[in-house]
């Protein structure tokens, strides 16, 4: 890029600030010559740090009372270039153009190619020599957790961010392993004496009593049996290919057994559930407004309990903490086995911080991100704060024990609350400061407990797909592939529930799968979780 095109990116990029902000311009700080450096500083000092943050969120985030308190600690004051979530990506990589680089991203959102090309083309620096001289909270996790240190190094050998880590529950009890959780309206049941449904043609008849039968009893015919978001995550309908063959989950990869990595969208089970989900659809039973309705659409209709089966995380945030809807329990397929498809979650973010290559306070910098990792900092940083005399607080602080105790939220919604205190990552939380350092959410307990109950005893496969670190060539080739993979397969997976032609099109799609490069792509998967299991 030359001098005139970076002047010009950079102008544009002051302009885009925000206003409020602390003062400081985007280049790195100058060298304090600090060494053996110790806390809190004897002289102030300030570092210049980019971030994101809700637009719930103060827009200085030195008015978080987490960041008053980390620079009374340290004597560092950070100067920010703060932008709100939903422009921040673009943000950063105009400022990353630039060449105006700040002292470090804090919450940086990188992913693996991100952070492989960057550290590559020396944007930003390696960082486990830092990790071992001066940053004993971090390098303790690492110690007790070589897993973690094995997930976040590079295929080159290097560290190049430090990441965000989140236990909760571990293995087959891991609040990840489903994200789809099915809502049922039992009020609805228990109006027209219908028991829960226990298989697939079961639901059917459920949906078209909920169709039919008036289970709100106001006379009209607004009921809506079946309602979902497709191709989103926890609101679309994955869970319901459970009945049929290896099932679902967001990215259509589980592991069998035996350790062979199975692209789910390639399965005749998913044929069938394509199939059943025609009829339903045949039957007026789903929700028209499931094929394009964005989430606040999804929302006001379960506001109003309109539901009959929808699916999401937690059902208290779209139809309210209340007791008409229960977790539907998964369905057994045509033979009576009944099987749940794990997702391939776990709470975990490669690319949580890095360091950019202009910082001169190399130690100094360190040593404040290790602060970020204490327990009992990395559990405020997660989820929001304590003794705050002007809003809400997540916890009470016991200090005679040194652990932070979650209060009720009193009607809060969760997530607004932590994002107007908290600042996301990067921090670690073990199962072990449970108990000890924090007590658990209420909504993770009761997640929790749901989990153990209803989905682990059917979960069938022992392993999920890890966070495999690809290597930049193997990144590019799946980037690549999956932009048009992927892109058909849900394309057809709304089609074919509209046209109930997934049967007769079936040999057709495999054909197509396979020019999009499906053999190659599962390939380098596979490759990838060999090379994660020795």
């Amino acid at each position: 890029m030359g001098k005139g095109n970076k002047a010009l990116v950079a102008l544009i990029i002051t302009g885009l600030l925000f206003a409020g902000c602390s003062k400081g311009s985007g280049t790195s700080s100058e060298d304090y010559e600090l060494k053996d450096v110790t806390f809190p500083l004897e002289e102030a000092v300030s570092l210049k740090f980019m971030t994101q943050s809700s637009p719930l969120a103060p827009t200085d985030p030195n008015e978080k009372l987490i960041y008053k308190r980390l620079a009374e600690e340290t004597g560092v004051n950070i100067e920010w270039k703060n932008y709100t979530s939903d422009s921040f990506v673009e943000k950063r990589n105009l400022t990353v153009a630039s060449g105006d680089l700040p002292d470090a991203i804090l919450d940086a959102g990188y992913n693996d190619y991100d952070l492989q090309k960057l550290g590559k083309d020396g944007t930003i620096i390696a960082v486990e020599d830092l990790i071992d001289q001066y940053m004993p909270n971090f390098k303790k996790v690492l110690e007790e957790k070589p897993e973690y240190k094995s997930m976040i190094t590079a295929t080159d050998g290097h560290i190049y961010a430090f990441p965000w880590i989140e236990e909760l529950g571990a293995g087959k009890e891991s609040i990840h392993s489903i994200d789809t959780f099915p809502w049922i309206n039992v009020e609805w049941l228990n109006n027209l004496g219908l028991d829960m449904p226990t298989n697939a043609e079961e639901l059917k008849e459920v949906l078209l009593a909920f169709k039919n039968d008036d289970p709100n009893g106001n006379g009209q015919a607004d009921e809506i049996p079946l309602s979902f978001i497709i191709n989103h995550g926890g609101e679309d309908l994955a869970f319901l290919f459970n009945p049929f063959g290896l099932g679902d989950n967001w990215d259509h990869t589980v592991v069998s057994n035996d350790g062979k990595v199975v692209f789910t969208a390639a399965d005749e089970g998913y044929r069938d559930a394509m199939m059943y989900f025609a009829d339903l659809y045949k039957n007026n039973l789903i929700d028209e407004e499931a094929f394009e309705q964005d989430f606040n659409t999804y929302l006001a209709k379960g506001k109003d309990l309109k539901y009959g089966l929808y699916f999401t995380w937690d059902k208290a945030n779209i139809t309210g903490d209340n007791d008409q809807y229960e977790l539907m329990p998964p369905l057994a397929d045509a033979t009576g086995n009944v099987h749940v498809a794990r997702t391939n979650g776990m709470g975990f973010d490669r690319g949580k911080m890095v360091i950019t290559s202009t910082n001169k306070n190399l130690e100094l910098t360190a040593k404040w991100i290790d602060q970020l990792y204490d327990p009992v900092q990395s559990v405020q940083n997660n989820w929001g704060t304590y003794g705050d005399t002007e809003q809400q607080n997540i916890f009470e602080f016991d200090e005679s024990a040194n652990m932070l105790k979650h209060l009720a939220l009193e009607g809060t919604a969760p997530v607004e609350l932590r994002q107007k205190t908290n600042i996301g990552g990067p921090l670690v939380i073990l199962d072990e400061y449970y108990g000890t350092v924090t007590t658990k959410p209420d909504d993770a307990v009761g997640r929790l407990n749901l989990m153990k109950e209803v989905m682990v005893p059917h979960m069938n496969a022992d392993n999920i797909y890890p966070k495999v670190f690809f290597s930049l060539d193997e990144l590019k080739e799946l980037s690549t592939i999956e932009a048009d993979l992927f892109a058909y397969v849900h394309r057809k997976r709304a089609e074919w529930i509209k046209t109930g032609k997934s049967e007769e099109e079936w040999e057709e799609y495999l054909a197509e799968l396979d020019r999009l490069k499906y053999p190659t792509w599962l390939q380098i998967k596979q490759d990838g979780y060999d090379r994660n299991s020795n």
